[in-house]
């Protein structure tokens, strides 16, 4: 696995100075950006044919305050001033700083009633992960190892889960082994280490040829029943081989879009994030998850989910365009939250605490209705129990359906336990 240094910024060449954004909007005439409206108008008639292929997860590590982004109650005692903006989605508003997610909001869907009996953060992110809480006898895979071992493509020679920024708890491929636990790398400004050949290619094969020796002489002397396959030492060096060579691993990089398609994701690592999470399922890859950390605010909440927000928003707006535009939204779902919303009121030192009994998931693409608001929340900010509460589980249930998946698929784990895929049940008012 490679695990680069994940908080590690881009240097000063990297970033891009506001000159430089107004000299490239003027050089490209804004012709990137220009038709996005045309591109996100809702069609008269959803495209219907083959489930999705691909999910996108923008995870917000951490807790984001459901108040501060996609479930405001503007003017109301929970508020604490947090003020509201109108969307393209009528009777809808999002919390002030999200104004590039509004204008497309209409290709969206909220569901603003998501439950969980999770406060923890690391066990909250697994029950958002893996659809499962978490149980001390069995490792559940995330919903991105399912996807990978159920829809394998075997066209693609780079990792079907990929994380891009992952935080400290990453998605894991659970009974499935670690095959399927997500491929993890940083900031897409970075080139993937250890990619390149450090010797010429002649000495390449001959430390090739060197390695099949020790391996036969692995080999020899061990039982007769012995089987290598069960290693997976030899499928890792081909895999490790197949992916240094493959163009497939362009995806990666970033730096050969262009300068404006770049800058409307936002100059932020995880904008470059959502940008190459797109380029990946371009590709074929079935699961990218992309991190951005931070949304833990006991303290200071209004101000620090405002400067989430900043980066959030037009990353999100960015990479719902693009993947329209690419004529890939139809076949890849996207889900944006964290692992639980925060409280409905301020605690003493003006944060906002732990709070799964009502947050929201904002989703859309591949199967997933759009222009839908799920569930409501208590503006007074009284009742735990949101209107319409949607379980953890079936937001599993629903995404693996989308996919064309059978949620209630039984598994035999390892020690010969039969499970479920998922055992939620399927929000059809969520599918197109």
């Amino acid at each position: 696995m490679i695990s680069p240094e994940m908080n590690q910024g881009c240097g000063a060449a990297d970033h891009f100075s506001r000159r430089t954004l107004l000299k490239a909007a003027g050089m490209a005439g804004l012709t990137w950006l220009t038709p996005l409206g045309q591109l996100l108008a809702l069609d008269a008639e959803k495209k219907k044919g083959s489930p999705a292929q691909s999910v996108i997860v923008l995870w917000l590590q951490g807790g984001p305050s459901q108040l501060e982004t996609f479930d405001p109650h503007p003017n109301s005692p929970i508020a604490y001033g947090t003020k509201a903006i109108k969307t393209s989605l009528k009777d809808a508003q999002l919390a002030a700083g999200l104004e590039q997610t509004a204008d497309i909001l209409l290709n969206m869907s909220l569901v603003r009633s998501v439950v969980s009996k999770e406060g923890d953060h690391e066990r909250a992110t697994f029950n958002m992960k893996t659809g499962y809480r978490p149980n001390p006898t069995i490792l559940y895979p995330s919903i991105g190892a399912i996807i990978s071992h159920e829809l394998p493509n075997q066209k693609i020679e780079i990792p079907t889960h990929i994380s891009i920024l992952p935080g400290q708890w990453p998605a894991r491929g659970g009974y499935f082994g670690a095959a399927y636990d997500a491929f993890k790398t940083g900031d897409p400004a970075q080139p993937l280490p250890d990619l390149s050949l450090r010797v010429s290619d002649k000495r390449q094969e001959q430390r090739m040829k060197s390695v099949s020796v020790v391996d036969q002489a692995f080999m020899q002397g061990r039982q007769p029943d012995f089987d290598a396959k069960k290693t997976l030492h030899q499928q890792s060096m081909q895999n490790a081989i197949g992916m240094m060579t493959s163009d497939q691993v362009k995806a990666f990089d970033v730096s050969q879009v262009p300068l404006a398609e770049r800058l409307a994701y936002g100059d932020t690592s995880f904008g470059r994030g959502c940008l190459a999470a797109v380029r990946l399922v371009e590709r074929g890859v079935r699961c990218v998850e992309v991190t951005l950390n931070g949304w833990d605010t006991h303290t200071n909440n209004h101000e620090s989910q405002g400067a989430l927000v900043k980066t959030l928003d037009p990353a999100l707006a960015a990479l719902i365009a693009d993947l329209k535009r690419r004529d890939l939204l139809d076949r890849t779902i996207v889900l944006c939250g964290g692992e639980f919303g925060r409280t409905p009121k301020l605690n003493p030192l003006e944060g906002r605490d732990h709070w799964p009994h009502g947050f929201t998931v904002a989703m859309t693409g591949g199967g997933i209705q759009t222009g839908r608001v799920i569930g409501a929340t208590d503006p007074k900010g009284e009742k735990k129990e949101p209107e319409n509460p949607v379980h953890v589980e079936d937001l599993h249930a629903t995404i693996l359906h989308a996919l064309g998946i059978n949620h209630e698929k039984e598994i035999i784990t390892p020690i010969g336990r039969p499970i479920a895929l998922s055992d939620g049940k399927v929000i059809r008012e969520l599918l197109a």
